[in-house]
């Protein structure tokens, strides 16, 4: 028997003044109660109570360690208790990795509301175009866009976007729209410096699914500048539907090639453990599922 129990056991038999009282309230045989006392005070070389068959009193060494007991058992309850919260209620800090571009145009738009409804959550969120060791950097959730790579973690699917090929009205004014993969030949495409594979498109075919290697005389390491820099009429650039969604519907940029760009990319949310998942890592998630704007194809 642990220590805390056997504490357990010795405060009902103080506080009931009775082995019997206490094996009720314990809902353990007076045998076993007064077995644990025994093995206790054996324990502790020191007597707690002293016994009669009418009365059960503590003795001046058993009350300086009710006390002490005492104290111990409601603080190990005023932890449990607090876990308990953790597990039931979101709060505390909730750590998220994401890149950039889902950080502005899908999370940070929503977040006033999700703040709002767990007003005891901190949201701390890192923005990063890698992906993060969750365990070493003590990150809650991740958000990763495109196929996963095989782990140990856990995934839960939350959307999925299109990729877009798109330029500005301005640019197709001067060079016209491409009709075919092999237009993109003769077409300034933007690249990304940081990413090798942004820069290979696949598109249907009349042969089948094929890829080519675009390039232009515009380079950058970052997907937001690739996006301003086509508002701009700097060329084409393939970008994720949820970046360029508003900017198509008001004009500021033309999608082309639809009908042969049909590749999805797949939006989820990792983190470490399948049991026991905190409560705050669940609300984020379930909120998420509901909130994205973002279908899931």
């Amino acid at each position: 028997m642990d220590k805390l129990s056997e504490m357990n056991v010795f405060v009902a038999v103080a506080e009931a003044c009775s082995f019997s009282g206490a094996a009720r309230s314990l809902k353990l045989s007076p045998s076993a109660v007064s077995k644990q006392v025994t093995r206790l005070e054996n324990r502790l070389a020191t007597r707690l109570f002293n016994r009669t068959t009418r009365q059960v009193k503590l003795t001046e060494s058993g009350q300086v360690y009710f006390q002490r007991c005492v104290e111990i058992l409601a603080q190990v309850e005023d932890a449990e208790g607090m876990l308990a919260g953790f597990s039931s209620e979101p709060r505390g800090v909730l750590t998220v990795s994401c890149t950039a571009d889902f950080a502005k145009y899908c999370l940070l738009p929503i977040m006033p509301l999700f703040s709002a409804r767990y007003p005891n959550l901190t949201f701390n969120l890192r923005v990063s175009g890698a992906s993060v060791d969750l365990l070493a950097e003590e990150v809650d959730v991740a958000v990763r866009m495109g196929r996963l790579k095989d782990s140990s973690l856990i995934a839960r699917k939350l959307c999925a976007s299109r990729r877009v090929i798109c330029a500005s009205p301005d640019y197709f004014s001067t060079h016209g729209k491409p009709q075919s993969l092999e237009d993109l030949h003769d077409h300034n495409c933007l690249t990304m410096s940081s990413a090798p594979a942004f820069n290979h498109w696949a598109l249907s075919t009349s042969l089948g699914r094929q890829t080519i290697e675009v390039n232009g005389n515009f380079v950058a390491d970052k997907i937001d500048v690739l996006h301003q820099h086509a508002l701009q009429g700097g060329g084409l650039v393939r970008l994720a539907e949820f970046m360029v969604e508003s900017d198509i519907n008001q004009g500021r940029l033309v999608s082309v090639l639809d009908d042969c760009n049909d590749e999805v990319q797949d939006i989820h949310a990792v983190y470490l453990h399948r049991l026991h998942v905190p409560a705050k890592v669940q609300a984020f998630i379930e909120f998420l599922l509901t909130h994205l704007p973002i279908p899931c194809l």
